[in-house]
């Protein structure tokens, strides 16, 4: 028997994950709300744990056409300017099997598009769940799509409609996201528009008090992501608008604020900021770490990506963690083939949880670090330049392998 999979959301989650079930033999459609799929964002992050997955899913030379394979990570004090220490990201396929890649959300997003298309996904946009109802053997969702109110059933459904899920409320009621105090200033700048001094195309991490500033290639390498993450709240701002990614104050109160967070910054930071025209703004809300494998799974709706457990983006891992969630779910598909829906949803739930909890942890905990001030601060940067490398690298992370 050839079930049938709803897909809620047509994000980065959402269209891995019915990639993944359609190649493990499920019929996917994809109900998007928007009236276009378009992706919103920046620059995404790779590591070789989940490019290890889009290279198994057969999208290796589609990545490479897009995206960029950075040579290094450097650790900078944002203070000084000092290098502190250097990470080789060239020696990560030897390392872990995979290359460390960097990509514009939007290629990422068209890429799983396309792969999941050739697979058979059917994608719906203007079509918005409203309702989820499990029904024992079965679920229903009620949306509107067009103008009309509809009601489809299948045999499961995958919550991917991001950190501010309606259907998680439904299903969890466990309350809005948390606002974390952490507010995120984007931009996006052609490498050929910058000085020669400031193109690059290897990763730097900035780090200074209470900020840090993330610099790495995409579209191939064609294009500079920046990004400027500091403590702030947002005064005046309506809840509704803290949902978006890409709020913005005027060119004057953006300037004010980068200016304000990086005041005791080095010359060499302050030319990259300056050197950067638009600038947009990302509230960053998460929720505490997960903490059972329920936050996953309810009857025949499972949770993914950042509707299940969203993450601040410190250990570069959000996108990542919804295509290794995509990629466990259709590796259960087929390990319990003769099982109905329900115990493979289960079993998708006890191999994930803890996984994203750690993950979730970490991100938090190396905010701490990134922001960190008088003595840790010190210790963190000695650190660094004792042991370099080694505090850097990742492995229980970047060696990771779904269903192992």
């Amino acid at each position: 028997m050839t079930e049938t999979v709803l897909i809620a959301g047509g994000g980065i989650g959402g269209l891995a994950s019915g990639l993944s079930l359609a190649r493990a033999g499920a019929v996917v459609r994809v109900l998007e709300r928007a009236p276009a799929l378009t992706e919103v964002g920046a620059g995404v992050q790779l590591g070789p744990n989940v490019t290890r997955i889009l290279n198994a899913w057969g999208l290796s030379s589609a990545l490479e056409s897009v995206a960029a394979f950075p040579a290094n990570l450097h650790a900078r004090s944002a203070l000084s300017g000092e290098l502190l220490a250097t990470l080789s990201l060239r020696d990560m396929p030897a390392r872990y099997g995979a290359p460390y890649a960097t990509i514009h959300r939007a290629d990422l997003q068209t890429l799983l598009l396309q792969a999941a298309e050739v697979q058979g996904v059917v994608v719906r946009c203007d079509a918005h769940v409203q309702d989820v109802q499990n029904l024992g053997d079965a679920v229903a969702v009620a949306l509107a799509h067009q103008g009309s109110e509809l009601t489809e059933r299948a045999d499961a459904l995958v919550v991917a409609d991001g950190v501010w899920s309606v259907l998680r409320q439904q299903l969890l009621r466990d309350g809005a996201p948390r606002m974390t105090g952490h507010l995120a200033y984007r931009a996006l700048v052609a490498q050929s528009d910058l000085p020669v001094h400031l193109r690059t195309q290897d990763v730097t991490v900035w780090m200074g008090p209470r900020v840090h500033v993330v610099q790495y290639p995409v579209c191939g390498g064609e294009w500079l992501n920046v990004v400027c993450l500091t403590e702030g709240q947002l005064e005046g701002v309506a809840w509704q608008e803290l949902q978006g990614w890409n709020l913005r104050k005027t060119t004057a109160d953006t300037r004010a604020d980068l200016q304000a967070a990086l005041t005791d910054a080095c010359s060499s930071l302050h030319a990259l900021v300056d050197a950067c025209g638009e600038w947009r703004l990302w509230p960053l809300c998460d929720r505490v770490p997960m903490r059972t494998a329920h936050e996953h799974v309810q009857g025949r709706a499972v949770l993914v990506g950042d509707a299940a457990h969203p993450m601040r983006p410190y250990l570069a891992q959000g996108a990542g963690m919804a295509i290794e969630d995509a990629a466990e779910l259709g590796h259960q598909w087929t390990a319990v083939p003769d099982c109905d829906v329900s115990m493979r949803l289960n079993a998708f739930a006890q191999a994930r949880w803890q996984r994203n909890a750690q993950v979730q942890a970490r991100a938090i905990r190396n905010g701490d670090v990134f922001h960190a001030t008088g003595p840790v601060q010190w210790a963190r940067d000695a650190g660094l330049r004792m042991l370099g490398a080694r505090l850097m690298d990742v492995p229980w992370l970047y060696g990771y392998r779904h269903g192992a």
